[in-house]
C-alpha cells in the first residue's frame, strides 16, 4: 500500500490474518470463543482476550470499515508521533474502551442481579436460572427483565478494533483540527475539531437510548467513547508537557 506506515501496516495484516482464522477455523465459532472478550463472570473468559478482541472481527464490512478508518487516521498520527507513541495510544485507546465498556455491563449486571434478591430470588438460585435456563417458580414481568438483562452481559461478547481506532481518531483531531473530514453517510465536509466530538456525543446518545444512528445496534457504544477519551486524555498530557513541542503545537 502507498503511503502506508510500516506499524498500521502490520495492524491491518493482523487484523486480516485474525479475520481469515475466524472463518476457515470450524464454522468461526472456535475462534471467537477463544480470542473474542467475554464477560469476566462467564467461563469462556481467558486474560488474554483483553488484548485479542482488539483483532477479532464480526463480518467483513466490521472488518473494511475499521481497517479503512486504521489506514486513514492511523497512517497521518504514526507519521505525526512515531511508531512508539502510536502504539501507546492505539493499545491504551483499546484498553479504556475495554474498561468503559465492561464497567457499563458491571453496573447493568449488578443492578439486576441486587433487584432479583431484593424481590426474593437467592444469589444460589439466580446462578442456577444463569447456567441452565430453568427455573421452577413462576417470575413477575420485572424480575423477567432483570433476568433477561443478566442473560445478555453474561453471554455477550466484544470484538473489533474500533475502541483503539477511537483513540487515534481523538489524536488525529487534536493534531489537525482544521482537517475536513466526512461521514460516507454525511457527504459533508467538516473540520475534525467539530467531527470528532460530534461522533462521540452520538455514541453517547445511542448508549444511553439505545438508538443506532449510522452503526449495527449491537455496536458496544460505550467502548467507543472509552476509546477517544483515552486518546484524548494522552494527548492532551503530551500536548500540556509539551513532550512533542516540535511536532505539533
Amino acid at each position: 500500500m502507498r503511503g502506508i506506515t510500516e506499524t498500521v501496516k502490520h495492524l491491518l495484516i493482523i487484523n486480516v490474518i485474525m479475520f481469515i482464522g475466524t472463518v476457515a477455523v470450524g464454522d468461526g465459532s472456535l475462534f471467537y470463543k477463544w480470542f473474542a472478550l467475554y464477560f469476566p463472570k462467564y467461563e469462556l473468559f481467558q486474560p488474554w482476550q483483553i488484548i485479542t478482541h482488539m483483532f477479532m472481527h464480526g463480518n467483513i464490512t466490521h472488518l473494511l470499515f475499521n481497517m479503512l478508518a486504521l489506514y486513514m487516521f492511523g497512517t497521518a498520527v504514526e507519521q505525526q508521533l512515531g511508531n512508539k507513541r502510536f502504539l501507546f495510544i492505539y493499545f491504551s485507546a483499546g484498553l479504556g474502551a475495554l474498561i468503559f465498556q465492561l464497567g457499563f455491563y458491571y453496573y447493568q449486571f449488578f443492578t439486576a442481579e441486587t433487584s432479583l434478591i431484593e424481590s426474593g430470588i437467592s444469589l444460589p438460585e439466580i446462578n442456577e436460572i444463569l447456567k441452565t435456563n430453568r427455573s421452577k417458580r413462576m417470575f413477575t414481568a420485572l424480575q423477567t427483565d432483570a433476568i433477561h438483562k443478566l442473560f445478555k452481559v453474561m453471554y455477550s461478547s466484544m470484538v473489533g478494533a474500533s475502541g483503539a481506532i477511537m483513540g487515534v481518531l481523538a489524536a488525529f483531531g487534536m493534531m489537525n483540527p482544521n482537517a475536513k473530514l466526512m461521514l460516507i453517510f454525511l457527504p459533508v465536509p467538516v473540520k475534525a475539531k467539530f467531527f470528532i466530538p460530534g461522533i462521540i456525543i452520538l455514541d453517547i446518545i445511542s448508549a444511553i437510548s439505545g438508538q443506532s444512528f449510522f452503526s449495527p445496534s449491537n455496536t458496544a457504544y460505550l467502548a467507543h467513547v472509552g476509546g477517544a477519551l483515552t486518546g484524548f486524555l494522552i494527548m492532551y498530557y503530551w500536548k500540556k508537557n509539551q513532550l512533542n513541542n516540535h511536532r505539533y503545537n
